[in-house]
């Protein structure tokens, strides 16, 4: 594990804005390199308020702690890349209150782990295709696998029910709805699908498909909730879509990502003037006004009452952006392929009030109508312009290669994972520097060194 300090920006790398020298609004100048894996590092996942798992292509979970990045535990049990990784938390009812872990692997198995011990609690081996994502009903306390077909289990990993051979591109996401429903990403189309639980006259669980949502044009990259409301997707052609949690139908609908405002019209104008990778939607998160997106090179904030684009960075990395996340203090931090990580505070625009200008000798002097005509691409130029900017404030240098994801501790920093194996422990300096003074004053005073001047 290695203690860096750190300076300000670089050097410019491309077409994405830059930072100068001087980051004064950026707390993260210190940061820990910490060496567990040997492959790509793609998966972080939050276990408590002071400890983080990591895994990726080498089959390997870490368990870290996120306040020294000392590594607690190495779990070793998949022979393949790991696919999809998430917490199993325990029932409140149940007396046994160790944190549980689901781990999927391209070797077509399932680990369920103890993350206080490591122990491999069990393992399932009866996979047809490699699972891509999983999913917990806590409620329910089962979970949901995703592959070629939708399994579901319970917390004994015995298979309850699954449904048929469904696509052989699998199902690339899945969230929880109300109704007893979960939705699937399967290629360009979403399926929901009904978990029945066992009554008095049926023993058995089932899992019922009710209906196929196939208004997207392409693969479908990126799906969410966003709200007791409403949930999202985004597509491999820069589609958002924005649907009802309990009808499932279209609340609203953007494409035009590369322009906010309407003056780009078609999907084949967008696709003339952008590569396919360009607009692809990988990430969203959101809170209970906007929803913020990962598009292309691009961040987008997407107003949820307005429906619409307030504030974009068209290129805000120099690639692909794989992750972005809400922060306190209207930010958000983002983090790209081509191995940055970027801080940006969300402002608002001062609104400047234009007034039309009369035309013509009589308007000069008070007489005759206002031209409207004139006043009219004015009026249309202010309601078309996004209300807000996101301003670059910090640039986080540290990977050589492509940063897959990361986790924001409000306590204890920022953890990013890449490409290069590297997990890399982000420091707010100054607090740092304050715990640091704080246990020598201490360990001074344990000592009988520390004397108070009368």
């Amino acid at each position: 594990m290695l203690r860096w300090l750190i300076g300000g920006g670089r050097e410019p790398q491309g077409l994405a804005e830059t930072i100068g020298e001087e980051q004064t609004q950026n707390p993260y100048t210190e940061l820990l390199v910490l060496k567990a894996h040997h492959d790509i590092v793609r998966f972080l996942v939050q276990l408590d308020e002071y400890r983080f798992a990591s895994a990726g292509d080498d089959g390997i979970v870490v368990v870290w702690n996120a306040q020294t990045g000392e590594k607690l535990l190495e779990l070793n049990g998949h022979t393949q890349k790991i696919t999809a990784f998430i917490t199993f938390p325990s029932l409140e009812a149940c007396e046994e209150k160790n944190q549980l872990m689901l781990t999927a692997s391209s070797d077509r198995t399932v680990i369920l782990w103890d993350c206080d011990t490591g122990r491999q609690v069990r393992k399932v081996s009866c996979f047809q295709s490699t699972v891509k994502c999983l999913i917990v009903l806590q409620r329910r306390d089962v979970w949901l696998s995703g592959g070629n077909d939708l399994c579901v289990w319970n917390r004994k990993l015995d298979l309850l029910c699954k449904t048929s051979h469904l696509s052989d591109t699998g199902i690339s996401a899945l969230i929880e709805i109300p109704k007893n429903c979960v939705v699937a990403a399967v290629g360009k189309e979403l399926i929901i699908f009904q978990l029945v639980a066992p009554t008095e006259e049926s023993l058995e669980w089932d899992i019922l498909e009710i209906k196929r949502l196939l208004d997207h044009q392409d693969n479908i990259l990126s799906l969410v909730n966003v709200n007791d409301l409403s949930f999202i997707t985004g597509s491999h052609v820069g589609e958002m879509i924005i649907w009802d949690i309990l009808d499932w139908t279209m609340q609203a609908c953007e494409c035009n990502f590369w322009d906010p405002s309407p003056q780009l019209d078609t999907q084949q104008e967008i696709k003339l003037c952008q590569k396919p990778n360009d607009i692809s939607i990988h990430h969203f998160t959101w809170d209970e006004e906007n929803v913020f997106a990962a598009v292309g090179r691009g961040l987008y904030v997407y107003n949820l009452q307005m429906k619409r684009v307030i504030a974009c960075q068209k290129t805000a990395h120099d690639s692909s952006v794989l992750h972005v996340a809400k922060l306190p203090n209207r930010q958000l931090i983002s983090c790209s392929e081509d191995g940055s990580v970027r801080i940006w505070e969300l402002r608002e625009k001062q609104q400047l009030a234009v007034e039309p200008v009369p035309t013509g000798f009589f308007n000069m002097w008070g007489f005759g109508r206002v031209n409207k005509q004139a006043s009219q691409p004015i009026k249309k130029q202010q309601e078309n312009a996004t209300p807000c900017s996101l301003e670059l404030i910090g640039d986080l240098i540290g990977h050589s290669s492509s940063v897959e994801m990361f986790l924001y501790f409000e306590d204890h920093g920022l953890v990013t994972c890449s490409a290069d194996h590297l997990i890399i422990l982000w420091k707010n300096g100054e607090r740092e520097s304050g715990l640091r003074s704080l246990k020598l004053f201490q360990k001074l005073e344990e000592n009988g060194d520390l004397y108070l001047a009368v």
